[in-house]
This record gives structure tokens, C-alpha cells and sequence, in this order.
């Protein structure tokens, strides 16, 4: 036999697709598919707290008809913002895995410190403004320094926080233990009693067409950009329906405040800053580093990532965002007061964060997080006021449905780590 019989080379190996773009390619049975393939892999993302949702209204429905009265969605929409706020800071530390116990002493101290400089000092309101977010920032800045810096644990730095800033709030506040704000200049923009456009039958309907008009932009810009890069992209079609179903909702939530005063200013204020964190966490650099140092720190020290950079920046904009809630609970009682560090206001928050999907674990969540979780609690409360039961009732509900997102939240991890993705 001859030696030198040639063996066929093994056939090359067919080069890996993108699973999105086979997902674009095989139309809506594509998506169904992946979507399958999602849940059962643990990657739940929005979806238990969209069926919560869709459960506690259709309870609270049934309950009581009038549930669904352009007063209740007023109430929701009045009582949420500020609370809110603390939520989408803490949704920024939580994605690193740590937490911050100090939101709402520092929200306290940030009315009081606007509340000193505009009312006891006569600054200009704005200037007032920008020196409480800078205190509040600075603040935030302090915990994530000595956290990233000196190596004491989180929890004790904020939870030293919470006590030290609650004491300087009552120092500012003096005896009487509350300073009243004028309800008129900026004041008033910021306090509950001020619509967009000043409550004009239009207003609502405009910040819908800008949402409808923005989604439509970036998704256009961002397929435009992804096909010249040869990358998949959504297609035109999914791109059509996301902004039909986004008008739906933006309409829809436009007319039913319309039927009560129209859309509150502060919650323009909070669906716009909404967007701009998320969009600093989706498309920036520095949110990518944030996903990447909670997912795993030492990976991120290999890749050239500065750990304790991250970890300051992400608390001092949970202490602006905690100024930012203090400001807009200020603005709801027109006046700052002991009420403004209310314990309960920093567990509502992170009840919020964690309800919304934000993970415990880090490394997972949107700051949409904060909206729905928002909308999961007041909605509850509002129902449950309508029902005229009592506040221990509140209280209990809430914690089952926080225990719930966290039981829910372990068990999507488990999955993951199980089938390999997480």
C-alpha cells in the first residue's frame, strides 16, 4: 500500500450566527421562541412584576369600580415621585451589589438644607437647588469613599450615615422641627399642586407625542447604525409595534390624568431623568463598567477597570438622586420636616428597586426598575385606602410582595447558574 494517501481534511465548521439575529429572521415564531428560551433559563426580566400588576388591579377592580377613576391614577401619580427618586439611586448601587441605608436621612437633609438657604437665608431658589444637590452628592460621595477607599463594609458606612445625617437635618431644622415653603415661584413648580403646562388638556398629550417621537428616533438611529456596522438590528416592523404599543400606554395614561388635573410636573421631571439614566446605563462606557463591577469585581480590575471610581461615582449619584426624592417630598407637604427621613420612605425605595427587577445579587436591573416598583407599590396603597384598611394592613401587603420579588429574584438566579448563563 502507498504511504502517501492524503486524508480529507475535516469540513470546516460552519462559522456561529447571532441567536438575535436568527431571532429577527424567524418573525414573530422567533421571538415566541426566544422569549420561551428566556423564562426557562431564569431571565425573567419584567415579567413577574407586569403580572403583578396586571393581578393587583384586576383585585382591586373587582373590588371596588371606581379602582380605576382618574383619582386614583392622580394619587398614584401624586405619591410616587419622590419615593421614586430615592429608588432609581439605589438602583445604581444595587446593580453594584451593595446598598445604601443613608437615602432617606440624606433626603431629610436636603430639604432642609434648600429649606434653610431659600426660606431662612432668601438665596435664589435655583442656587438653593444646585447647593442641595451638590450637598447631596458630596455626601454620597464621602460613603463611597471610605466604602471603596478605607474597605469598610457599606452597610455600616450608610447605616453611620443614616444616624449622623438625621441628627445634623433636626439641627437645621431647629426647635420647631419644620421650616414651611412659599407655594409659588419655584416652590410651587416643585410641590404636587403643579401640571405640566399648567394642567392644560394638551400637556399630557404632547409629552406622549415626544416619548412616541423619541422611541421612534432612537430605534431608527440605532438601526441605521447597526446595519452600516453589519451587526443585527431590530427589524422596521418590531420597531412599528414598540411605538404603537408605547402610544397606547402614553395616550392612554395622558387622557386619564387629563380627566382628573393633568400630568404633575414632578412626574415629568421623573420619567425624563428615567430616561437619562437609562440611557447613561445602556449606552455609555461608564454604564457598561457598572454591570461589569457588579457582576464580577475582579474580572473588571483585570479588564482595567477602576473599581473604587465606580463604586464613588455610583453612591454620589445615589446621594443626588436622595436629594432629588427629599426636594419632591418637600415639594408634596410644602415644607421640610422630620417626615422627610421617615425610615419607612428608605425601605419603600428599595422596596421599589427590588420589586421593579433590580437584582439584590448586582449586575442586573434598569433603572425602570424604580417606575414599576413605584406603580406596584401605590398602586397597592391606593387600592387598599379605597378599601378604608389601616396601615399595619399596608405595611404587611407591601413586605409579602417584596419577600415575593426577592424569593422570585434567588430563583431566577438559580436557574441561570444552572443552565449555564449567569
Amino acid at each position: 500500500m502507498s504511504n502517501d494517501t492524503k486524508t480529507t481534511p475535516p469540513p470546516a465548521s460552519s462559522p456561529a450566527v447571532d441567536p438575535r439575529l436568527l431571532q429577527r429572521e424567524s418573525g414573530l415564531s422567533g421571538y415566541v421562541s426566544e422569549f420561551v428560551r428566556k423564562v426557562r433559563g431564569g431571565d425573567l426580566g419584567s415579567l413577574p412584576v407586569v403580572v403583578g400588576l396586571i393581578v393587583i388591579w384586576a383585585v382591586f377592580s373587582l373590588n371596588d369600580g371606581k379602582y380605576f377613576a382618574a383619582s386614583t391614577a392622580e394619587f398614584i401619580a401624586y405619591y410616587m415621585v419622590g419615593i421614586g427618586l430615592l429608588a432609581v439611586g439605589l438602583v445604581f448601587v444595587l446593580l453594584l451589589g451593595e446598598i445604601d441605608l443613608s437615602v432617606g436621612a440624606v433626603s431629610g437633609l436636603a430639604a432642609a438644607v434648600y429649606a434653610v438657604l431659600s426660606v431662612n437665608e432668601h438665596v435664589d431658589p435655583w442656587l438653593s437647588v444646585l447647593l442641595t444637590l451638590l450637598t447631596g452628592a458630596a455626601i454620597g460621595a464621602l460613603h463611597g469613599f471610605i466604602f471603596a477607599k478605607i474597605g469598610v463594609p457599606a452597610f455600616v458606612v450608610t447605616l453611620a450615615g443614616f444616624l449622623a445625617w438625621q441628627g445634623v437635618m433636626l439641627w437645621l431644622l431647629g426647635s420647631t422641627g419644620t421650616i414651611n415653603l412659599d407655594d409659588k415661584g419655584l416652590n410651587h413648580f416643585l410641590s404636587g399642586n403643579s401640571y405640566f403646562l399648567g394642567g392644560d388638556i394638551s400637556g399630557g398629550y404632547v409629552l406622549a407625542v415626544l416619548a412616541v417621537a423619541s422611541l421612534l428616533f432612537g430605534s431608527l438611529s440605532e438601526q441605521a447604525r447597526r446595519r452600516k456596522a453589519g451587526v443585527p438590528f431590530r427589524p422596521t416592523s418590531e420597531i412599528v409595534l414598540r411605538a404603537v404599543l408605547l402610544a397606547i400606554g402614553a395616550f392612554g395614561a395622558a387622557y386619564v390624568l387629563n380627566q382628573a388635573s393633568g400630568v404633575p410636573n414632578a412626574l415629568v421631571i421623573f420619567l425624563a431623568l428615567l430616561i437619562v439614566c437609562d440611557f447613561v446605563l445602556r449606552r455609555t462606557s461608564y454604564g457598561r463598567k457598572i454591570f461589569a463591577v457588579g457582576g464580577n469585581i475582579e474580572a473588571s480590575r483585570r479588564a482595567g477597570i477602576s473599581v473604587p471610581a465606580i463604586r464613588i461615582s455610583v453612591y454620589a449619584i445615589s446621594g443626588t438622586f436622595a436629594a432629588l426624592g427629599g426636594l419632591a417630598i418637600a415639594g408634596t407637604t410644602n415644607a421640610a420636616g422630620q417626615a422627610g427621613a421617615d425610615p419607612n420612605n428608605l425601605m419603600m425605595a428599595i422596596a421599589a428597586a427590588v420589586i421593579g427587577g433590580t437584582s439584590l445579587f448586582g449586575g442586573r436591573g434598569r433603572v425602570w426598575s424604580a417606575l414599576l416598583g413605584m406603580l406596584v407599590i401605590e398602586s397597592i396603597n391606593a387600592g387598599l385606602y379605597m378599601l378604608g384598611l389601616t396601615l399595619d394592613i399596608q405595611y404587611m401587603i407591601t413586605g409579602g410582595v417584596l419577600l415575593a420579588a426577592v424569593v422570585v429574584d434567588s430563583l431566577s438566579r438559580r436557574t441561570q447558574k444552572s443552565s449555564g448563563r449567569a
